[in-house]
């Protein structure tokens, strides 16, 4: 009973008003207002704030100072090895595996379709085709960085404005189509394990997504898809970016979806449903190092 009220709020209740509000509070630098907050929040998700850059709560002047707070050096080791690709943020992987007939395994008997995620772009869907992908949920507990697989360079990134459902296991389980319904940033890249998609997913109450090419994407919420495209790695002005590097962040928490081209990687074999993910780690593994 409870669990179907939950769902049944997350359609009635003002998912764009919510978020709005929740971004400007949470951007305000409101003295002992803006310590209260992040306290209560520290004490009652149990952030280990041992493993921040800023331990000490009184560094941060507002929330979202304190939410997209960075780590230690060193708190997340780089798994080392040209072959290997490491996972690129803190959280829990939902669900992993293979893209099958243009389908991507959302929640048990829910399936979403690639092109959808991809906002209809059936070339770049091809792409991707019985490859790989990987859903990592963020929760508000964790670090909201967003860290790249493996070194790549930026092709091309597409906003798609969309619904704002909360994305925790609940809505997975209930909301059909989630990921390809909820607002979105899809960021492709050229590497040497052929095209990677990271595609950072917005939720109530995230009040922006942002790059590290390209700030505050979602800002305006025109409610049209925009895209940019970026020069070859050979180019002037290319974006490269290194195995580990951060590549965005979410203000508020989401989920990060990574699709990758068929017959490029395998997915570590450790990993499952409900795995801990921590960024840095392992996370596949070239098919050229099985030939």
């Amino acid at each position: 009973m409870l669990e179907r009220l939950k769902i049944k709020l997350q359609y009635l209740l003002p998912r764009q008003g919510l978020t709005l509000l929740a971004g400007w509070g949470a951007n305000k630098q409101a003295g002992w207002l803006s310590q209260l907050a992040i306290k209560s929040f520290v004490w009652y998700y149990k952030v280990d704030m041992k493993e921040a850059q800023h331990s000490e709560l009184a560094t941060y002047r507002s929330f979202n100072e304190f939410f997209v707070r960075r780590l230690a050096d060193n708190a997340r080791p780089i798994a080392a090895g040209e072959h290997l690709l490491v996972q690129p943020a803190d959280g829990t992987i939902s669900q992993l595996g293979t893209i099958c007939n243009g389908k991507i395994l959302q929640a048990k008997e829910h399936h979403y379709s690639l092109e959808a995620l991809l906002a209809g772009n059936y070339l770049l869907a091809e792409e991707f085709k019985n490859g790989q992908f990987v859903t990592t949920y963020l929760a508000p507990r964790d670090y909201h960085r967003v860290h790249m697989p493996c070194d790549g360079t930026l092709r091309e990134m597409i906003y798609v404005p969309g619904d704002l459902f909360s994305v925790n296991q609940l809505t997975s389980e209930n909301i059909t189509n989630l990921f390809a319904r909820n607002e979105r940033v899809i960021c492709i890249f050229d590497t040497a394990f052929g095209s990677v998609a990271q595609i950072l997913v917005g939720a109530t109450i995230v009040g922006s997504i942002e790059t590290v090419w390209e700030s505050n994407i979602n800002s305006a919420r025109e409610g049209i898809i925009q895209r940019w495209t970026y020069p070859s790695a050979d180019d002037e002005g290319a974006i490269k970016l290194e195995k580990g590097q951060e590549m965005g962040h979410f203000k508020l928490g989401s989920t990060v979806i990574n699709l990758f081209a068929s017959n490029k990687i395998h997915l570590a074999p450790h990993l499952s449903s409900e795995s801990v993910a921590r960024m840095g780690e392992p996370l596949a593994e070239a098919v050229m190092l099985e030939n």
